[in-house]
């Protein structure tokens, strides 16, 4: 979810009535990147998919309602008003993200504090608002995350971090909604070919100081992951796959690679997956 002036929540155009049987999701930050992928793979399955960004869906399949998730109340009010007119909704995918690369010394609480707001806060409004509507069809909630809350990336830690405390909110939630027929998981992609990669906050030689030459490596390295990494059509599909398992797990990468990676990072000592995280990113 790109970073824009706040907007009040307004729907772009009334919501039909629902064909009967039809299934429908609500993706939150589906304007582009994975979001936007999953929203079409959900159309080509014949979901009825709603979009809540700052940013409206490029196309006639998927309906938008402008919401801020940095901005506290605006998700739930835009979630609620796709509930309260439907009555209930079956899936939340919640796909929205903002990312930075600064070093903790320097880093302005603005943009970490508006990171969190964005990956994290803004999943907890959302799980709360989807909650009563998911219950009464016994629905799904995905969450976003990345394989970076595994572990540590060089001076996009606030990032990792978000993500981490995702990750958790998602197993958590399950174990509460799971008894009302609400599964709640944390899909985890690795480096994704998207325009997230550009619109990720680097700080420059001006705000970095002495870790300019480091933040420069770090995040180039970073960025060539990612575009060299999964196609977002591939994610989506894990999204999707995951939104039709009977008993999904509360925590999974996306791609066998990237539970493979997991696995090890898991059994191998921090000491040793730190040094690993060092030569990646082309760290001392």
């Amino acid at each position: 979810m790109e970073q824009q002036n706040g907007t009040e929540n307004k729907e772009t155009e009334k919501i039909p009535a629902a064909p009967v049987g039809r299934k429908t999701a609500v993706v939150i930050g589906g304007s582009s990147g994975i979001g936007r992928e999953t929203a079409l793979k959900l159309c080509a399955k014949g979901w009825r998919v709603f979009n809540i960004s700052r940013t409206a869906f490029k196309g006639e399949r998927v309906r938008t309602i402008t919401a801020d998730a940095a901005q506290e109340g605006e998700l739930g009010r835009a979630v609620r008003s796709i509930g309260e007119e439907l009555g209930s909704f079956d899936l939340l995918v919640y796909s929205a993200g903002f990312s930075m690369a600064a070093p903790l010394e320097y880093a302005k609480s603005g943009d970490y504090r508006y990171l969190f707001e964005v990956n994290y806060f803004g999943a907890i409004e959302a799980l709360r608002a989807s909650a009563p509507y998911l219950k009464k069809r016994g629905g799904r909630a995905i969450l976003v995350g990345s394989m970076g809350g595994d572990m540590p990336i060089p001076y996009d830690g606030f990032y990792s971090s978000s993500k981490a405390a995702l990750a958790m909110l998602a197993r958590e939630s399950d174990l509460e909604l799971r008894p009302h027929g609400v599964r709640v998981s944390a899909l985890l992609p690795g480096g994704t070919s998207t325009d997230f990669t550009y619109s990720r906050r680097v700080y420059n030689e001006e705000e970095s100081l002495s870790y300019a030459p480091s933040v420069k490596k770090a995040s180039a390295a970073l960025a060539n992951m990612e575009q060299g990494g999964m196609a977002p059509s591939l994610v989506a599909d894990a999204i999707v796959k995951l939104s039709e398992r009977k008993n999904p797990p509360p925590l999974t990468a996306a791609g066998g690679k990237n539970n493979f990676m997991r696995y090890v990072y898991k059994m191998l000592p921090e000491r040793v997956t730190d040094w690993m995280v060092r030569k990646k990113f082309n760290q001392k």
